[in-house]
C-alpha cells in the first residue's frame, strides 16, 4: 500500500515538472497579467496531476475534522480553528454573526443545538443564509470567491518566487568569481533552465 501511495505521488510529481518544463513564469508578482497567468499554470497542474485546489482542500479538512462533532457550536469554533489555519481572515465578522445566530437558537429552544436535529438546525441554516445575504454573500458567487483567492495565492507565491531569486543573486554576488557580474532583472529569468 505504501509503495502505491509513493508512485502516485511520484506520478504526480512528473506531472507537475513535466508541466512546469514547458512554460515560461514570468516572476512579477506586481503584474497583474504575469500572475492571472501563473495562477491557470498553477490550475493547469492542480488539474493535470489531480491534485485538490485551496477550496477542495478546505473542504476536505472541514469534513474530516469535523466528523464526529455532534453539537453545532463545537462544529463552529472547530470551522473557526481551520480559518486560521489555513491562513483565511474573516474580514466581515461573520463567524461573530454565526455565534450570535447560534446563540439565539439555543436560548429560543433552551438546549444546546446538535446538528442531528434536523428541525432546528434548519432554523439555524436560515439565520446564516439572511446574515449572507445582509453580507452580500451569495452562493453562486463561491467560484468568483474561488478564483480570487486563487489570484492572492498565485501572487504571494510568486512574491515568494522573487523573493528567493534575489536572496539567491544577492548571495551569488558576494562570491569572488561574480564580484563583476551585474545582477538581472528577476522578471528577465526562465525558471525552466533551473528545473
Amino acid at each position: 500500500m505504501l509503495e502505491n501511495i509513493f508512485y502516485e505521488v511520484k506520478s504526480k510529481f512528473e506531472t507537475a515538472l513535466g508541466i512546469l518544463q514547458k512554460e515560461k513564469i514570468t516572476i512579477d508578482p506586481d503584474d497583474p497579467a504575469a500572475v492571472s497567468q501563473y495562477a491557470k499554470l498553477i490550475r493547469t497542474i492542480r488539474e493535470k496531476a489531480d491534485l485538490f485546489s485551496e477550496s477542495q482542500r478546505i473542504k476536505y479538512s472541514i469534513e474530516q475534522q469535523t466528523k464526529g462533532i455532534p453539537d453545532a457550536r463545537t462544529y463552529l469554533l472547530t470551522l473557526q480553528e481551520i480559518r486560521i489555519k489555513s491562513g483565511l481572515t474573516d474580514d466581515l465578522g461573520a463567524e461573530a454573526m454565526m455565534m450570535e445566530e447560534l446563540e439565539r437558537v439555543e436560548k429560543e429552544i433552551k438546549k444546546p443545538l446538535m446538528r442531528s436535529d434536523k428541525k432546528n438546525m434548519g432554523l439555524l441554516l436560515a439565520e446564516f443564509d439572511k446574515t449572507n445575504k445582509k453580507l452580500g454573500i451569495r452562493k453562486e458567487d463561491l467560484p468568483k470567491y474561488e478564483e480570487e483567492l486563487e489570484l492572492k495565492i498565485a501572487k504571494e507565491q510568486l512574491q515568494e518566487l522573487k523573493k528567493d531569486a534575489l536572496e539567491a543573486m544577492e548571495t551569488q554576488l558576494k562570491r569572488e568569481e561574480f564580484k563583476d557580474e551585474q545582477m538581472v532583472d528577476v522578471k528577465s529569468l526562465d525558471i525552466r533552465n533551473f528545473i
